[in-house]
Order: C-alpha cells, then structure tokens, then sequence
C-alpha cells in the first residue's frame, strides 16, 4: 500500500465519521480544492483504502438490541470443515463479525439478534448446519464503546 500523507489521513477522519459530506465541503475542510480533494477520495477508493460507504442503522429502533459473543470450538481443523464453516456463518445474517482465533477458543462471532428466543433460534439452526464440538454463548449487557472508525 502506498503511503498516506496527513491530507489523505484527514479526509480518511471526515469520512469515517460522516461519508456523506460532498468533496467541495470535504476539500475546504482540508485546505484544497474540490477537484483534488475528489481525486485523492477517488484514489483512495481505487486503492482499496476506503472498502465501502455505508449507512450505520440504529439497532433498538430495528428491534435488534441484542449482541451475543459466541465462542466456538471444533475438533475438525482441516479445509474442508473450515470452508464448510465459512459457508455456513456467512448464510447466518445474524452474524456480524466472525473470527479465527488463536488460545482456547477456536472461532469468536458477534451475533445480532432481537431477544434470547430469537438467539436460541438462531442457535439450533447452527447446530443443525454445522458440526461443532463446544459453543458458548455471551450476551452482552451494555456497550461501553462501539466504533467503525480505525485509528489513523
């Protein structure tokens, strides 16, 4: 990846923040004009450092309050599993974030659901997809700091 100078960085901190500000708003704001500053946003696009923009929900008013830390573990390590697992989660819209882990834990999901019902459902039809050897489930009772921003 190329270098990022402090401009880059600073339009990177706007738009992590708010993407839907307009380049000329974005430019003044960095001290250039909007033709470049639409040009480095361009770049930055095309360079994969801005993956996507997108519109961040509000989860209550969804009805979707709920987050679960679900640890897995297996006792198949091989490719095959490993793909069927991916495969698997990635038909699961409930699953937000999922991770291979290294220590205890094999896998670590972040699962958004409405309530426990919903979550124990969720759960079964896991189970029933998926051959897993342990699952514990976390619910989480208050978030203290959620961000999609990365430090810059």
């Amino acid at each position: 990846m190329n270098k990022l100078d402090k401009i880059d960085r600073r339009i990177l901190a706007i738009l992590q923040a708010d993407s839907s500000r307009s380049a000329a708003d974005i430019a003044s704001e960095v001290g250039l004009t909007t033709t470049p500053c639409w040009r480095r946003i361009q770049k930055l696009e095309h360079d994969g450092v801005i993956r996507a923009n997108v519109a961040l929900l509000d989860r209550d008013r969804l009805g979707l309050g709920v987050d679960v830390f679900v640890a897995v573990k297996t006792s198949e390590h091989d490719a095959a599993w490993l793909d069927a697992f991916a495969k698997t989660i990635t038909e699961f819209n409930e699953v937000v974030e999922c991770y291979r882990m290294s220590g205890e834990i094999d896998y670590l999901m972040r699962v958004v659901v409405a309530d426990i019902d919903a979550y124990d459902q969720f759960y079964r039809r896991l189970i029933d997809d998926i051959r897993l050897t342990d699952v514990s489930s976390s619910f989480a009772m208050e978030c203290l700091k959620y961000t999609t921003a990365v430090p810059l």
